[in-house]
C-alpha cells in the first residue's frame, strides 16, 4: 500500500470519528460528564497540593521565623529593666501564645514540631528570667509543661522523622529533668543523643557531649587535699654580744 493511500485512510478515519463525534457524545452524556469531573478533581488536588507545598508551608515558616527572632530583643528587654527592678519576664508569654498558634495549624509537620520546641525553650526563659526568687512549684508547674511541648513535638516527628529535631527535643527534655534536680534522667537522655547512630555528626549531638561533661564536673565528687604545712624555717644562731667590761 502506498503511503500516500495510507494517507488517504486515516484522514478518512478521522473524518468519519469527528462526524460521529457529537452523536457519541449524546449517548454516552453521563459518562462523558463523569470523566470531565474526574479530570477536574485530579486537577484541582494536584494545584492544591503543589500550594500547599510552597505557598502555605513558605508562609508558615516566615511567621515562625518572624516570632523566633523576637526572643533576643525580648531577653535584652526584660534584662535592662532588670536593673530598674521592673519585672516583665511575663512578656514572653506572649511569644509561646503564638508559636502554639503556629503548631496547631501547621501543614508541616516539621514546623509544628519547632514551634512545639520553641514554646517550651520560652517557658524555660521564662522562669530563668524572672525577677527575684522562684518557688519550687512554679518550677515544677512550667517545666512540667515545657516537657510537655518537647514530648508532643517528638510525636510530630514520630509522623514525619527529623533527627536533628528530635535530637534538639530530647536534649531539652534532658535540660528540664536537670532543672526538675533528676541528673540521671538528664544523662540518659544527652547520651541517647551523643552515642545514638540517627544523631551523628549533628550540632545536637556535640551539644549532648558538651553537657555531658559538664555534668559529670558538676556531679563529681570533690576531693579536697589537706592543707599542706607550712614549711619551717631555720632561725640564723643567736651570737651572743661579750660581756662589756667593768669599769672601776
Amino acid at each position: 500500500m502506498k503511503a500516500e493511500h495510507r494517507h488517504e485512510l486515516k484522514t478518512n478515519e478521522l473524518a468519519e470519528w469527528l462526524g460521529n463525534l457529537p452523536n457519541w457524545a449524546n449517548q454516552n452524556l453521563k459518562t462523558v460528564i463523569y470523566v470531565l469531573v474526574v479530570v477536574v478533581i485530579v486537577l484541582a488536588s494536584s494545584f492544591y497540593y503543589r500550594y500547599q507545598k510552597t505557598v502555605v508551608v513558605e508562609r508558615e515558616q516566615n511567621n515562625l521565623t518572624t516570632i523566633v527572632s523576637q526572643l533576643p530583643q525580648q531577653k535584652a528587654f526584660i534584662a535592662q529593666k532588670q536593673l530598674e527592678n521592673q519585672d516583665n519576664a511575663y512578656m514572653l508569654f506572649q511569644l509561646t501564645d503564638e508559636l502554639d498558634s503556629i503548631a496547631k495549624n501547621a501543614s508541616n509537620d516539621a514546623i509544628a514540631a519547632t514551634a512545639l520546641i520553641k514554646s517550651a525553650e520560652v517557658l524555660r526563659t521564662e522562669l530563668h528570667f524572672r525577677f527575684g526568687a522562684v518557688s519550687q512549684q512554679d518550677i515544677t508547674t512550667q517545666i512540667g509543661k515545657a516537657k510537655d511541648y518537647y514530648t508532643k513535638a517528638l510525636d510530630k516527628l514520630k509522623q514525619s522523622p527529623n533527627p536533628a529535631l528530635e535530637a534538639v527535643a530530647k536534649i531539652g527534655l534532658g535540660l528540664c529533668e536537670e532543672e526538675l534536680g533528676n541528673p540521671e534522667a538528664a544523662t540518659k537522655l544527652y547520651q541517647e543523643v551523643a552515642t545514638g547512630a540517627a544523631y551523628e555528626g549533628t550540632t545536637p549531638a556535640v551539644a549532648a557531649k558538651q553537657r555531658l561533661v559538664a555534668m559529670n564536673s558538676f556531679t563529681g565528687t570533690i576531693v579536697l587535699k589537706p592543707m599542706p604545712k607550712p614549711a619551717i624555717k631555720a632561725l640564723p644562731p643567736v651570737v651572743s654580744e661579750p660581756n662589756a667590761p667593768v669599769q672601776n
